[in-house]
C-alpha cells in the first residue's frame, strides 16, 4: 500500500526516507507578486521568505486540483491500487475535499482517505506512523485505528508576532484580529481536534510571554513533568524555535523530534515569525514500528 499526502503536512523525513516509506507528496500552490509556485518544486522556503520580507504584497495559496491528485492516483495505481491518502485538516484547507473528488474519478485505485484534523508536523506524525506501520505489515484497519489515536491525542499550538497574514488569509476573525493588532497582543492559537479549526488559547502582551504561555499550555491536558513526544516548527524564526524548545523542556519530560520548518504554504498564512509546538503523550507512539 502506498501513501499520498500534501505539502501542508510537514514530515521529519529525508527524500530518501520518504521514498523508502512509499510516501508521495502532492504540492500546494503559493502565489506571491503575481507568480504561482508549486511548493518544494518551483521555490524553496528560504527563497519564499526572502521574497516575502522584501514585498508589501500579501501571498495567497491554493490546494492541489482534483486533477493533480487524480494524476498521482493513476500513476500509483498502475503499480499498486491500494492507496492511503492523508491530508491536512478540511477545517483549514480544501485539500482533503479535492483529494476526495479525485478519488471518485479513479475507479482503478482503491483509495482510503484520512482527514488529519490538523496540519504541519502534527499531520506529519500521522503520515509517518501510518507509513511505518504499513511497511511492517499491519492491516489497514489497525493502521487507521492507530492514526485516529494519534490524531486525538496530539495538540498543535503556535504564536506569532504579527497578525496581518492571518487576517488577510481569513484564518481568524477579522474583527478580533484588528483589535489584537491595535493592542499589540500576541495570540496563542491551537488547532482543535474535532473539526480541525483554529481556536484562540490565550494572548500575551509580548512575544516572549506568548512563548512561555505555549510552554505551559500542555498542562491543560497532561500533568507537568509528563513524558511527551514533542516537536517545534517555525516559519523563519529559528531563534524563537530554540527558546520555545528550552521552555517546554523545563516543564515536561520531552522526547524531541528534530525542529522543522513550517510548510511555506502554511507560513503564507502566519508570516515569517510564527513558531509552533506539537505535543502528545509519549505512550501514544509506543507500538509504532
Amino acid at each position: 500500500m502506498q501513501i499520498v499526502t500534501d505539502s501542508g503536512v510537514d514530515l521529519s523525513l529525508t527524500p530518501e526516507e520518504q521514498k523508502a516509506l512509499r510516501i508521495r507528496v502532492v504540492p500546494l500552490i503559493v502565489t506571491l507578486e503575481g507568480t504561482s509556485y508549486r511548493e518544494g518544486i518551483d521555490i524553496t522556503a528560504d527563497e519564499f521568505y526572502d521574497r516575502l520580507a522584501r514585498t508589501p504584497s500579501m501571498p495567497t495559496t491554493s490546494q492541489p486540483s482534483p486533477g493533480d491528485f487524480a494524476s498521482v492516483y493513476r500513476e500509483l495505481a498502475a503499480e499498486d491500487p491500494a492507496i492511503l491518502s492523508i491530508h491536512i485538516s478540511s477545517g483549514l484547507s480544501g485539500t482533503y475535499n479535492s483529494a476526495c473528488t479525485a478519488a471518485a474519478s479513479v475507479p482503478e485505485a482503491k483509495i482510503t482517505l484520512v482527514d488529519t484534523k490538523t496540519l504541519s508536523a502534527g499531520a506529519g506524525w500521522q503520515v509517518e506512523a501510518a507509513a511505518r506501520a504499513l511497511r511492517a505489515g499491519w492491516p489497514l484497519d489497525a493502521v487507521l485505528g492507530m492514526v485516529k489515536r494519534i490524531q486525538e491525542q496530539t495538540r498543535s499550538l503556535y504564536t506569532l508576532r504579527e497578525l496581518k497574514y492571518l487576517i488577510h488569509g481569513g484564518r481568524i476573525s477579522h474583527m478580533k484580529g484588528l483589535i489584537a493588532s491595535a493592542l499589540d497582543l500576541k495570540p496563542m492559537i491551537g488547532v482543535e481536534n474535532e473539526r480541525g479549526t483554529y481556536v484562540q488559547m490565550g494572548q500575551a502582551r509580548t512575544f516572549a510571554a506568548a512563548m512561555r504561555g505555549l510552554a505551559e499550555l500542555p498542562s491543560k491536558w497532561v500533568p507537568k513533568g509528563s513524558a511527551l513526544r514533542a516537536q517545534v516548527a517555525h516559519a523563519c524564526n529559528p531563534e524563537a524555535a530554540e527558546e520555545l524548545r528550552q521552555a517546554v523542556s523545563r516543564v515536561f519530560d520531552c522526547t524531541w523530534r528534530a525542529t522543522g520548518r513550517l510548510s511555506m504554504v502554511l507560513g503564507a498564512h502566519t508570516g515569517p515569525t510564527m513558531v509552533g509546538l506539537v505535543i502528545a503523550p509519549l505512550a501514544a507512539f509506543a507500538d509504532i514500528p
